[in-house]
């Protein structure tokens, strides 16, 4: 497959990209290149390679939830800029 001119600018219209004319002919050629190594890589024999889904075999280790009084809310709200005694208070952000 090769990227032509009208192909690069749909490509930058879904990516909202405004691409210049004096940068048209470097990105031509560098998504052609990695269309180009991509078709390489479906040359690759895969036969008896199981497919990955992660890059690594490590198991992320997870503690139990467990509800408790870790700090106690006066102390929470010690060095808080702005609090009513219960709650950290904040700017709001939402209309």
């Amino acid at each position: 497959m090769k990227v032509d001119h009208d192909t690069l600018h749909k490509i930058a219209h879904l990516a909202r990209l405004e691409v210049k004319p004096e940068e048209e002919a470097e990105l031509l050629n560098s998504l052609n290149g990695v269309l180009t190594w991509m078709e390489q890589l479906n040359e690759v024999d895969t036969t008896g390679v199981e497919p990955l889904t992660h890059i690594s075999d490590e198991t992320n280790v997870l503690r139990d939830d467990v509800v408790g009084n870790h700090l106690p809310r006066e102390q929470a709200l010690a060095n808080a800029p702005q609090h009513d005694n219960k709650f950290f208070e904040v700017p709001k952000v939402l209309e």
